[in-house]
């Protein structure tokens, strides 16, 4: 029988509707459900039972190096108008040594709610590193 070892988290792909470039980090691909606690008048019991809510999810970080001339995380951003801005799904690859995806996570209409063009230091040794946060309404994750 064949050992099954757990995918590195190194080698990924984000498709994001924009330019095909790489990212150095994504995080944020979480998911919880609310607790609602209840207790009716006649309980004889002295607590509250507890049943599941609504879902919430957590804002979806990624960050690149900062390249001349792609300034797409920020054209993104300028799509805002007064209570509209463009949405995008996007689809975030784990990729296995033959560059396939193996387990798939399925933003659902996703828009930017930060941009952060990155902080310089002079004596750094670093690459300039951008960050894009986008909210979204939704995740669904397939595992090939």
């Amino acid at each position: 029988m064949a050992t099954k070892y757990p995918l590195p988290a190194f080698h990924f792909r984000v498709d994001w509707g924009g330019t095909n470039f790489g990212f150095s980090e994504v995080s944020g691909l979480n998911v919880e459900t609310q607790v609602i606690e209840y207790r009716d008048g006649l309980s004889p019991d002295f607590s509250t039972i507890k049943m599941p809510g609504m879902q919430k999810f957590g804002n979806v970080t990624l960050k690149r190096g900062v390249v001349k001339g792609d300034n797409e995380f920020f054209k993104w951003w300028d799509t805002h108008l007064l209570n509209t801005i463009e949405r995008r799904d996007m689809t975030i690859s784990l990729l296995n040594e033959k560059h396939e995806p193996v387990y798939i996570w399925k933003i659902r209409n996703a828009f930017p709610v930060k941009v952060d063009g990155g902080s310089f230091k002079a004596t750094g040794n670093e690459v300039a590193i951008e960050t894009l946060e986008v909210a979204h309404e939704g995740i669904s994750v397939e595992n090939n």
